[in-house]
This record gives C-alpha cells, sequence and structure tokens, in this order.
C-alpha cells in the first residue's frame, strides 16, 4: 500500500503540474499570473518542494543509473504494447499522460525503494544515523 500511495502521489504532482487538459498549474498560471501572481507563486513554491522530496529521495535511493534503469524498462513495456497493437502513439495527448505515468513510476519507485528492497530481501535501510 505505501508504494502505491508514493506512485499515487508522484503522478498527481506531475499531472498537477503539466497536462493536455486546462487542468494543471503550467496552463492556469500562464492564463491567470497578472491577477493572481502570490496565488501563482505560492502554489509553484508548494510544486517545487514537491519535486524536491521526490527527486532528492530518488536520487539517494536509486541514483541516476537506477532512474535511467526504471525508465528503460517503463520505456520497453511501452514500446512492447505499441507493437503488440495494443498500445497507438499516434495521439500527442494520450503521449503526454503516457510520458507523466513513465515519470510517476520512476519518482515512485525511487521514493519507495526501501519498501521495495524490503520486501525482496527482508532486509532494513539504515539512513544517517546520529551518534
Amino acid at each position: 500500500m505505501g508504494l502505491l500511495l508514493r506512485w499515487i502521489f508522484a503522478f498527481l504532482l506531475l499531472a498537477l503540474t503539466f497536462n493536455p487538459t486546462k487542468w494543471s498549474y503550467i496552463h492556469w498560471s500562464m492564463e491567470n499570473y497578472i491577477e493572481e501572481t502570490p496565488l501563482a507563486v505560492l502554489l509553484g513554491l508548494l510544486l517545487v518542494i514537491g519535486y524536491i522530496i521526490y527527486l532528492r529521495a530518488t536520487i539517494r535511493s536509486i541514483g541516476g543509473f537506477g532512474m535511467f534503469l526504471v525508465l528503460a524498462v517503463v520505456a520497453a513495456l511501452i514500446w512492447v504494447l505499441y507493437d503488440w497493437g495494443i498500445l497507438r502513439l499516434d495521439n500527442r495527448d494520450q503521449n503526454t499522460w503516457i510520458a507523466i505515468l513513465a515519470l510517476s513510476i520512476v519518482l515512485g519507485i525511487g521514493l519507495g525503494w526501501s519498501i521495495v528492497r524490503r520486501m525482496l530481501s527482508g532486509q532494513y535501510d539504515m539512513d544517517d544515523i546520529d551518534s
């Protein structure tokens, strides 16, 4: 359940920032920045904090190479689905949602890697214990 929640929050973070609908921070702020500058700045800072939390944890837990490997596996899965005719890539909006999904999987696994590692190996991680 913990890994699923981490992925859902990563998906929401990315989708709230940008998506092909008009319901995203990028679209809203471009239309309302002049009238709603303080709110646009506040929401932008909250999104940046979310990205810092996710990216720092992901880089710390699986590193850049791990991020590349997870993204490569997701890309290979998309390729297989396309090759089998299950997925079509001619719709720009659908491609944007696929990219959001792929990036959210990378961030979700990065933030929840300790859970995955513990499930696979039975070992707990210990981080920066002060003496």
